[in-house]
């Protein structure tokens, strides 16, 4: 069964986020991916797409590389960011061609945050407006509604924070994205059970599959740096003290306690894993 198969028969998946390398070497990468209590567990890797506008291998690339060459699902992150209205369609067009078929559609981070900054955004469209592009890809049309020759056959995800600041505003964008034609949704990292029992009740009329996200945290200074410099990550005071003078061990074992929670919402169709360029800690969280 695929990931699309997987979710569809309310099996609980796990995924994992990857970044790509600045290299062309990719033996690390594949040696991790591919080791035997990795595939255990995973079902697809998340390949982002320059992530904090810093270069990276196209995830197209790598993503079809990691299929062909070990037999894992990967999920590409496409975003707005870098590409206009016809760079967009080409690259998904070259995306179906390869297999490459599970998609995260995002807005992507401003080239301003990265070492790029006289690098021009496009945003010719935000991550709904991509999500109508792939969507109507699926259904055989150009999004300037020239009809195709063939469809695409892309399973569309994207992303939600269950924790920010504007709660509203956040679930109104959800429901635009599914209204478009999202498939599946893959949450940023969550650490207040309180706080995603809210957010499924309020979306509890989104039936698209819901995967969490988990962050294991590796110190109390990691503890700080999400509180003071992403407003949208959410650290309760409680986790804070619990990570005083910590290390990941402490981090694994709360986050062990999360997955544990998690499990017990029925609205759940798996979790989604931040290793932070760990693939070893996907492992040992899981084990």
């Amino acid at each position: 069964m695929n990931l699309r198969e997987k979710l569809a028969a309310n099996k609980f998946v796990v995924t994992v986020e990857l970044d790509p390398p600045k290299t062309l070497n990719l033996d690390k990468i594949l040696t991790e991916v591919n080791s035997a209590n990795f595939r255990k567990i995973v079902e697809a890797v998340n390949v982002t797409d320059c992530p904090l506008a810093k270069l990276r291998m196209s995830p197209i690339a790598l993503s079809h590389i990691i299929q062909e060459k070990i037999g894992l699902e990967a999920i590409f992150h496409i975003t707005c960011r870098d590409r206009n209205l016809l760079g967009l369609q080409a690259e998904l067009l070259g995306a179906s061609a390869l297999g490459v078929k599970n998609i995260l559609a995002l807005t992507g981070d401003p080239p301003e945050v990265g070492d790029y900054i006289m690098a021009t955004g496009v945003y010719d469209v935000d991550s709904i407006g991509l999500v109508k592009m792939v969507n109507k890809l699926n259904n055989g049309y150009e999004y300037g509604e020239n009809k195709l020759k063939d469809k695409t056959d892309f399973f569309i995800g994207i992303a939600v924070n269950p924790t920010a600041q504007d709660l509203t505003k956040e679930i109104k964008r959800f429901e635009e994205k599914v209204s478009a034609g999202a498939n599946f949704v893959q949450t940023q990292p969550i650490y207040d059970m309180g706080l995603l029992e809210r957010f499924l009740k309020l979306t509890a009329h989104i039936n698209i599959p819901k995967i969490i996200g988990i962050m294991p945290l590796k110190s109390y200074k990691m503890v700080e740096y999400l509180n003071n410099n992403l407003p949208g990550i959410f650290v309760p005071p409680g986790v804070k003290e619990r990570m005083k003078g910590k290390d990941v061990e402490e981090g694994i074992k709360i986050s062990q306690e999360l997955i544990g929670k998690i499990h017990k919402f029925k609205e759940v169709a798996g979790i989604h894993i931040f290793p932070l360029r760990d693939m070893n800690l996907v492992c040992r969280l899981l084990n």
